[in-house]
C-alpha cells in the first residue's frame, strides 16, 4: 500500500502540472482510478497529505499579504485571493474532469464527514470540497423531475434505499406513493443522472393530515385526485451525504409547488406533516420525561420547537426540521399527538409530529424573521400552548379517542 500511496501523489503532482485537457483528462482518470483502490488507511494518509503539502504556498501569500496592505485596491484584492487559495482546490478541479470524477469527489467527501470525529485535521479538505461542490450544484445546475411507477428500476430503488423519513417497505410500498393522489418528485444533476439529490413525497388530499397512517395506507384502486385543495410534504430524503450542508431543499419545495398549482389550480394549501427528531433527546438532556412530567407534552414540544424557554421567553429553534421549514419561510401551524406510533416515531418525539404551512404570500417575511431574529412564525394554537394551559374554544376528538384545540375558524377550515 505504501507504493501505491506513493504513485497517487506522483499522479495528483503531475496532474498539476499538466497543461493539455487532453492529458489532464487522462491523468485525472488515472488518479480517480487510482484512489479508488486506496483503504481507508491509506486514503486518510493521502488525505493528510493534501492538507499539508498542496495549501497555499507560504512565500506567494505572504508577498500577496504585504502588498495589498501596502496598497489594498481591487487588483491587490484579487491577488491576496488567489494566492490564499490552496493548490488543493485545483487540484480537485482537475480531478472532476475525469469520468465519474464528479461522483468520486461527493463520495469522498461522505467519507470525509464521518472521519472527521476522528480525525479534525482534515476539516481544510473537507471545507474545499464543500466550496467545489456547492458551485457545482447550485440550483442553476440542478432538474426538477417527477419520479413514477415507470421511471427506470434503478431510480426506484434508490428511493427504497435511501428514503429517511418512513421506510419504504418494498414494491408494493413504494407503488403506493407515486400513483393515484401521491407524488414524488426529485432533483437531478447532469453528473449523477440515476440519482435524485433530494426528494420529496407529497399527498394530495383536502385537509391538513394530523396522523401519518393514513398517508402510509395504500388502499387498491386509489384514483388521482379530481380537486384537492392541500397539498401534504411529508416525507423529504436526501440522497447523497456527500452534500450535506449544501442548500437545495428551499428551491425544491418552492419548485413544487409552483408545478403543483399548475397541475392543480384546486389547492390552495401547502403543509407539512412533519417527524420531531431531536424532541426526545432535548427532553432527557434538561431531565424531563413527558410520561412523568405534569407539563402539557404538547406544550413542551412548543417550547422546543420554537426554542422558547418554560416561561415562554424567546430562544433560539434548535431542530433540524424545524430549522429548515422555518428558515424556508413556513408557519408552525399545529402540533398533532399520537400521530406517528412507529417505534421510530415514539423514540425520537414519543409520537408527536407537526404541521408546518406554507402560505406565498408570508414567506418571505417569516424567512426574514427566522434568518435575521431567530423568531418562529406560529399559529395562535401554538402561542396558546407557549403560554400555558387554557380552555380552548373549540375541539374536535379524533377517531383514535385523543382532541385537538383549535382557537380560530381557520384551522377548523383546514383539517377534518
Amino acid at each position: 500500500m505504501p507504493d501505491l500511496l506513493a504513485r497517487v501523489q506522483q499522479l495528483s503532482l503531475g496532474l498539476l502540472e499538466s497543461c493539455g485537457e487532453t492529458q489532464g483528462t487522462l491523468t485525472a482518470t488515472r488518479l480517480a482510478e487510482a484512489l479508488a483502490t486506496l483503504d481507508e488507511a491509506a486514503e486518510i494518509a493521502y488525505s493528510h497529505w493534501l492538507v499539508e503539502q498542496l495549501g497555499p504556498d507560504p512565500a506567494t501569500l505572504g508577498a500577496s499579504v504585504d502588498q495589498w496592505l501596502k496598497r489594498p485596491d481591487a487588483e491587490g484584492a484579487a491577488q491576496l485571493t488567489r494566492s490564499a487559495e490552496p493548490r488543493r482546490q485545483e487540484l480537485l478541479r482537475r480531478l472532476n474532469a475525469a469520468p465519474c470524477g464528479t461522483r468520486h469527489l461527493v463520495t469522498w467527501r461522505a467519507r470525509l464527514l464521518q472521519q472527521l470525529s476522528q480525525t479534525p485535521a482534515l476539516a481544510p479538505l473537507e471545507a474545499d470540497l464543500k466550496h467545489l461542490l456547492a458551485s457545482w450544484f447550485n440550483r442553476g445546475f440542478l432538474e426538477l423531475r417527477p419520479i413514477t411507477w415507470d421511471s427506470p428500476a434503478r431510480l426506484l430503488e434508490r428511493l427504497i434505499e435511501h428514503e429517511a423519513v418512513h421506510n419504504i417497505a418494498g414494491w408494493s410500498d413504494l407503488r403506493g406513493r407515486l400513483e393515484g393522489d401521491r407524488r414524488c418528485y426529485g432533483f437531478f444533476h447532469p453528473a449523477l443522472p440515476d440519482t435524485p439529490l433530494i426528494f420529496v413525497e407529497v399527498a394530495l388530499t383536502d385537509h391538513v393530515s394530523c396522523a401519518i397512517a393514513p398517508l402510509l395506507d395504500h388502499p387498491a384502486h386509489r384514483s388521482p385526485p379530481d380537486q384537492p385543495s392541500t397539498a401534504i410534504f411529508y416525507s423529504i430524503s436526501n440522497c447523497e451525504p456527500g452534500l450535506r450542508g449544501l442548500q437545495f431543499g428551499n428551491f425544491l419545495i418552492k419548485q413544487i409547488v409552483a408545478d403543483l398549482k399548475v397541475e392543480y389550480p384546486s389547492l390552495t394549501t401547502f403543509a407539512t406533516l412533519s417527524p420531531i427528531p431531536g424532541l426526545t433527546r432535548w427532553l432527557k438532556a434538561g431531565g424531563r420525561d413527558l410520561g412523568r412530567d405534569g407539563d402539557d407534552p404538547r406544550r413542551l414540544c412548543a417550547l422546543y420547537l420554537t426554542g422558547a424557554k418554560p416561561d415562554g421567553s424567546p430562544g433560539k429553534a434548535s431542530d433540524p426540521v424545524a430549522a429548515f421549514h422555518l428558515g424556508n419561510g413556513a408557519e408552525l401551524w399545529r402540533i398533532n399527538s399520537h400521530a406517528d406510533p412507529s417505534a421510530k416515531g415514539l423514540a425520537q418525539s414519543e409520537g408527536m409530529m407537526v404541521n408546518y404551512v406554507y402560505r406565498e404570500q408570508d414567506l418571505i417575511n417569516n424567512h426574514e424573521q427566522f434568518a435575521q431574529h431567530g423568531r418562529v412564525t406560529r399559529s395562535r394554537e401554538v402561542s396558546a400552548l407557549i403560554a400555558g394551559p387554557a380552555t380552548p374554544a373549540w375541539r374536535w376528538t379524533w377517531p383514535w379517542g385523543h382532541t385537538h384545540p383549535f382557537p380560530h375558524s381557520q384551522e377548523k377550515s383546514l383539517c377534518r
